[in-house]
C-alpha cells in the first residue's frame, strides 16, 4: 500500500541506518543505510546504500549503491550516481558509473555521461552525450536475428 505522505530528510541532517517507508521520500541531507519506499524517491543529497522505490529522481545528487525502480528513474543533471540502474523507463542527464538495465525506453540527454552497457527496447542518444559501454535493445519486439537468415525455400 502506498500512502500519500513525504517524509523529508532535511539539508542538515544525516541518517546513519535503513530506511523503509509507505509513502515518498525526499532525501536533501546524507543518508548512510539502503532505503525502501513505496512511493517516489528524491535524492537531491547524499545517498550511499542501494535503493528500492515506485519511482527515482536524482536532482543533483551523489549516490553509491544500486537504483531497482517499479516506474519511471531520472538522473538530473549535476547527478552523479555509482551503481547500476533498474527500472521500467529512464531518463539520463547526469553521470552515471553502472550498467542501466531498463524494460521500456531510455533517453540519453546531451548533458550525460554513462560509464556502462544500455540494456533496454529503445535508447535515444542525444548529441554531445557520452556513453562508455555496450548499447543492446534486448528488450524490443522486433526479432533482429530474423532479418539476418536466408528463406529456406531458395536453397
Amino acid at each position: 500500500m502506498v500512502y500519500d505522505e513525504i517524509s523529508v530528510i532535511s539539508e542538515s541532517t544525516e541518517v546513519i541506518g535503513d530506511i523503509n517507508s509507505g509513502g515518498s521520500l525526499d532525501i536533501r541531507g546524507t543518508l548512510t543505510g539502503s532505503v525502501s519506499c513505496n512511493g517516489k524517491l528524491t535524492v537531491a543529497g547524499v545517498l550511499k546504500g542501494d535503493s528500492k522505490s515506485a519511482e527515482f529522481f536524482a536532482d543533483g545528487a551523489k549516490l553509491e549503491g544500486e537504483i531497482n525502480c517499479e516506474g519511471a528513474a531520472k538522473v538530473g543533471v549535476g547527478s552523479i550516481i555509482i551503481g547500476n540502474i533498474t527500472a521500467t523507463s529512464a531518463v539520463i542527464a547526469g553521470a552515471v558509473k553502472g550498467d542501466i538495465d531498463v524494460k521500456g525506453p531510455v533517453i540519453v540527454d546531451a548533458s550525460a555521461v554513462i560509464v556502462g552497457n544500455i540494456k533496454s527496447s529503445s535508447v535515444q542518444i542525444n548529441n554531445g552525450a557520452i556513453v562508455e559501454g555496450f548499447c543492446s535493445q534486448c528488450y524490443s519486439d522486433v526479432d533482429v536475428q530474423s532479418f539476418f537468415e536466408e528463406e529456406k525455400g531458395n536453397e
